[in-house]
């Protein structure tokens, strides 16, 4: 897991800086474990996340608990968008 989150580091958060209550690193490792495991809307990703929660505390920060789907459909695609080539 430290590799995937190395590498996915490197994507640069836009957001501005306040209000930020999720670490965008947290978002996108969420999302990839997510969707790995067949979640296949922000819903499921965000229910996924639920169910794992004891374990993505064991390498997150997750200073707000899991993020919502709407927290996750907001911020994922463009933060993905804008740094495609960066990590792709």
């Amino acid at each position: 897991m430290a590799d995937l989150i190395t590498h996915f580091s490197t994507i640069t958060d836009k957001r501005k800086p306040n209000g930020i209550r999720h670490k965008l690193i947290d978002i996108i490792v969420l999302a990839i474990c997510g969707v790995i495991c067949g979640a296949d809307d922000w819903v499921m990703i965000e229910h996924f996340g639920n169910a794992k929660r004891e374990w993505f505390e064991t390498f997150l920060e997750l200073p707000h608990g899991i993020p919502s789907h709407d927290t996750i459909g907001k911020y994922l695609p463009l933060s993905i968008h804008r740094s495609s080539r960066q990590v792709f």
